[in-house]
């Protein structure tokens, strides 16, 4: 079941209540970061979410309130006693501008893996750390930048039956071997596989994060099924609709729609404005478009269950 936080909200720069945004996601220890603005290690810090877990970053574009935090992040990620690679994801073309951002970190007691994505067509990847069972999946976006959304599907092992291994005679010492996909033999020979044990393979856990892009159709299906959606919403007044159409970004109630359209269990908004001081006053018409909208603050969270 993986943990979700939304550790940052903001856009364009970070304010005394509300830092950048950024997206920590975490399963059995392990966990990934989407973004890194300014200060990221302090909001991470704040929220109590562990550095040290991070095995992969993922990077939408290279604006400075998605990438400026990487020295310090890095440097903070150093003081954890880390040896093992970083893999850092992000659009094609962009290792060079990130390596002279990361010029006066000096040296790191790591490396840093940087894994370059397609801008014309959707990759989809295996972050390390994870196994097998978290994919990730990009898309390019629309903005005045290279910038991509990114898609996390967990896959869930088949429920396992106790009682079906009981009346097999398994013992419990064997049950997680089972559970996890391995067979086992018992003492009198037999053969249990985990098929024995188990019913039906359960819809996997997918979060969709997609920020600082037009709203297009085909955001929605790479949404699709969604239990968490996390959409950007600079504003949540019509009037700046034209304004946010020449920026490449969206308004909040286009990421409702889009999330409708997704058939997406729950959105969260986020990435607003400096100047949108009180998000939450649009939240009552954003319920009359997806009901299941949440106008998150810095430190939103869940347990995603499936």
């Amino acid at each position: 079941m993986p943990e979700i936080c939304l550790a940052g909200t903001g856009g364009m720069m970070p304010l005394k209540d509300r830092w950048l945004t950024c997206l920590y996601y975490e399963h059995e220890g392990d966990a990934l970061l989407i973004d890194c603005g300014e200060g990221t290690q302090i909001t991470l810090a704040q929220q109590g979410l562990k550095l040290s877990r991070i095995r992969a970053l993922l990077i939408t574009h290279l604006h400075a309130d998605h990438t400026s935090g990487l020295p310090g992040f890095l440097l903070s990620l150093g003081n954890t006693s880390r040896t093992e690679p970083l893999e850092i994801y992000l659009p094609e073309g962009g290792t060079e501008i990130i390596r002279g951002l990361l010029g006066i970190c000096g040296g790191l007691p790591y490396d840093l893996i940087f894994r370059e994505l397609s801008m014309t067509a959707s990759t989809v990847f295996v972050p390390q750390g994870f196994g097998s069972r978290l994919t990730v999946s990009s898309l390019p976006l629309k903005h005045s930048v290279d910038c991509l959304g990114y898609s996390l599907t967990l896959s869930r092992l088949p429920e396992f039956l106790p009682q079906k291994a009981g009346e097999l005679g398994v013992p419990v010492t064997l049950w997680k071997k089972l559970h996890g996909g391995e067979s086992v033999t018992l003492e009198d020979g037999r053969i249990i596989s985990p098929e024995d044990v188990t019913e039906d393979t359960r819809r996997p856990i997918k979060v969709t994060y997609v920020t600082d892009t037009l709203p297009f159709a085909e955001i929605a299906e790479f949404a699709k099924g969604s239990q968490l959606f996390v959409c950007e919403g600079m504003y949540g007044d019509p009037d700046k609709k034209q304004s946010m159409d020449e920026k490449g970004h969206m308004l909040m109630q286009d990421a409702c729609k889009l999330a409708a359209d997704a058939g997406a269990e729950r959105l969260w908004l986020t990435h607003y404005s400096p100047a949108e001081s009180d998000p939450r006053r649009f939240e009552s018409e954003l319920r009359s478009i997806f009901p299941e909208v949440t106008v998150s603050a810095d430190g939103e969270r869940t347990l995603l269950k499936g």
